[in-house]
């Protein structure tokens, strides 16, 4: 916007200090994911969440009164330290909250929604460019960073009404309450075979990894803050010690590296810079033509909800890769022989091939290639890189676009092409044998739990419900 131009020269008018005042927001999500780990395991994974939205605040705030770069690059990293934190706390809770029914749709849910967020931000950004007419005011940029309060605030105030995690609850011991949350939210009494059957496989989920660590860390189980610390790092280190782990590590990690270097995040930073190249001339065109993009990249990821587990990962990231890198191409092309602007629509062809494939897909997969005992700091792990990639393409587009011209879609282009091994219907064996586990980590896990679960009276319990036995069993723990 031109006000925000005029008001923030010093800082757009480069492309090395424009490019780190779009990218230290990733930046600081990078250091918020990192930290919320921790967070989510000491304060809960409801009051992380207040914290995070908290912090979120006083970065906008920050922002919505700047008067001078340094104000934005220092509110938005704020930002984003609360963006990253949500980012995983959220998703977390939801998962460990939701009936076990519905968990997964929430999942492809989920981004879903971010890809609705998007296409409203463009939206309010197109109607808020009108503020002050041609003498734009302030007000035009000002109000849309404000209105990031909103939704903040009713995360932020309706977290509080909500229930603890009922995993966190049993991490904690406090098994009674963790019951009661689960016989509350399911509106089930808590003797009833479902609430009791969930408890006992989030009990036995807990057992699991407190008897997994202790298989292989035994020196660290004493309990103290020096002997958790080096646990938790230790088994990070894990990591990158087995072979096997390490090229899940590095599937993970280049997943949501090439996820980001697909170009997508690029444009949506940038889109009327580059719009404005491509041809289309004022700054509610680029805008509208932005929200127009936004639109197509909602619809195309109700797609990847619906038939992602019929079709497989492979198919649809190798399809969308391919129509992704064709796009940025053809767009390349028009650049470099200064086309019509017409290849504009080319990026409809774009966003929709990320919306229904490599949007959605990359999270399903990164969270299926672990071992059950690693899932949850394997994951991390891709989270990690997803947002150091979201920073690094965030930072550098301005100087690719400045140096590079069309060459920064070749290299979009380029980088669009990339295999993924296929996990859609493999069994731990199968994924095992993929991944080249001779160990066999995930069937190993698998034993292991089956054993905790017969143990706990949880594998009797199940299986007296699926006869249609509504009676409890003798040798069932009492809860």
């Amino acid at each position: 916007m031109k006000s925000f131009d005029d008001r923030m020269a010093s800082a757009v008018d480069n492309t090395g200090t424009k490019g780190w005042l779009v990218a230290i927001l990733e930046l600081g999500a990078w250091f918020g994911v990192l930290c919320t780990g921790y967070l989510a395991d000491k304060l809960s994974r409801k009051y992380t969440i207040v914290l995070a939205v908290i912090i979120f605040c006083v970065g906008v705030v920050v922002q919505t009164a700047a008067f001078h770069p340094s104000s934005i690059y220092g509110g938005r990293f704020v930002t984003g330290l609360g963006v990253g934190s949500l980012s995983m706390a959220v998703p977390l809770y939801n998962a460990e909250l939701a009936p076990p029914e519905v968990r997964g749709s929430l999942v492809a849910l989920q981004q879903l929604a971010i890809t609705f967020g998007i296409m409203v931000s463009f939206w309010i950004d197109y109607g808020t460019n009108y503020i002050g007419g041609k003498n734009q005011s302030e007000a035009a940029w000002r109000i849309p960073l404000a209105l990031q309060l909103v939704p903040a605030l009713v995360l932020g105030a309706g977290i509080l009404f909500m229930p603890f995690s009922p995993r966190w609850l049993v991490n904690q011991g406090r098994d009674d309450e963790a019951l009661a949350v689960l016989s509350r939210a399911r509106r089930l009494p808590p003797d009833s075979d479902l609430v009791q059957i969930e408890f006992l496989e989030i009990k036995a989920q807990y057992l699991f990894e407190k008897e997994s660590n202790a298989l292989r860390f035994p020196q660290y189980q004493d309990g103290t803050t020096r002997s958790n610390f080096l646990l938790g790092l230790n088994a990070y280190l894990s990591l990158i010690r087995t072979r096997t782990l390490l090229y899940r590590v590095v599937i993970g990690s280049a997943t949501m590296f090439f996820q980001q270097w697909t170009g997508v995040n690029a444009i949506l930073y940038y889109a009327p810079s580059i719009f404005t190249d491509l041809g289309l001339t004022g700054n509610a065109t680029n805008l509208l033509a932005t929200g127009v993009v936004g639109i197509v990249m909602f619809l195309a990821t109700i797609p990847a909800v619906l038939y992602v587990d019929k079709v497989g990962r492979k198919p649809v990231l190798v399809s969308g890769a391919f129509i992704m890198a064709a796009c940025h191409l053809v767009v390349a092309t028009d650049i470099c022989f200064k086309g019509a602007g017409w290849v504009a629509c080319v990026f409809v062809w774009i966003f929709s091939s990320f919306g229904y494939s490599w949007g959605p897909c990359c999270w399903i997969l990164v969270a299926e290639i672990w071992p059950l005992s690693i899932r949850g700091k394997g994951l991390s792990i891709a989270a990690s890189s997803n947002w150091m990639n979201n920073f690094i393409v965030g930072q550098v587009t301005p100087s690719m676009m400045t140096h590079l011209g069309f060459g920064t879609f070749v290299f979009f282009g380029y980088s669009c092409y990339l295999l993924h091994h296929g996990t859609k219907g493999l069994t731990l064996e199968e994924m095992d044998a993929v991944f080249g586990d001779r160990e066999g980590l995930g069937v190993a896990d698998q034993e292991r739990q089956t054993e905790i679960a017969n143990r706990i009276g949880l594998s009797a319990y199940a299986e007296g419900r699926d006869k249609g036995s509504p009676e409890r069993y003798d040798d069932e723990p009492k809860v």
